[in-house]
């Protein structure tokens, strides 16, 4: 695992492959990146989405996938959101010396996003948006799958997320919000903390 260890910088690189009979992914992520982002899943509102995660939270980041798409979008989204936090999660490392928390509010035009990351150890999701969106994105985006990709990242990425969108109309601009409020604070929760040391909890772990 990666981490900070003793007062020295260590790389905070994480590297996942994937390979089901339904989907084959690689993720790889690098939290001290710039926000170069290269992304292939052949769901293109999904590929936007990741790159609004790594351009605005300035992480390099990497995503080959090749699902059953013949089938529908599920899998793909699904797959590649698991191996995204579990990623994360090998990047992150032991946590030593990080801020733990984040948080960011991002409006993009009618809608506003607002997030809060807790880098927990604990996967717990709390998850919110107006009713009444557009079911779909496109033709290969099913919008109440933002929902689950953000389940699938917190169960692997093991980190407590709230997600609420108060108010919105366009569904693209709903569920894009969430995405670069998303980045914004993990990027915040992830950044190391020059006054601490050690695991910023009082467990010793997280």
């Amino acid at each position: 695992m990666s981490g900070i260890t003793g007062g020295e910088t260590a790389p905070r690189r994480g590297r996942v492959e994937r390979v089901t009979k339904e989907t084959s992914v690689l993720v790889e992520v690098d939290l001290d990146g710039t926000g170069n982002v290269e992304v292939s899943t052949g769901v293109g509102f999904f590929d936007h989405m990741l790159n609004q995660l790594g351009k605005h939270g300035l992480f390099d980041l990497t995503v080959k996938t090749e699902g059953d798409l013949h089938i529908d979008a599920h899998h793909t989204i699904e797959d590649t959101s698991l191996a995204l936090g579990a990623a994360f999660r090998e990047a992150l490392g032991d946590k030593s010396g990080l801020r733990r928390f984040g948080n960011a509010s991002c409006p993009l035009d009618e809608s506003l996003a607002e997030v809060t990351v807790d880098l927990s150890g604990r996967p717990y999701l709390v998850h919110s948006e107006p009713e009444g969106m557009a079911p779909m994105i496109g033709p290969e985006y099913d919008t109440t799958m933002t929902r689950h990709i953000l389940e699938s990242f917190v169960a692997q990425a093991a980190i407590c997320l709230h997600v609420r969108v108060p108010y919105g109309r366009n569904a693209h601009h709903i569920v894009e919000a969430q995405f670069k409020a998303l980045a914004r604070a993990l990027r915040a929760a992830s950044e190391r903390d020059p006054r601490a040391t050690g695991v910023p909890s009082t467990k010793g772990v997280l």
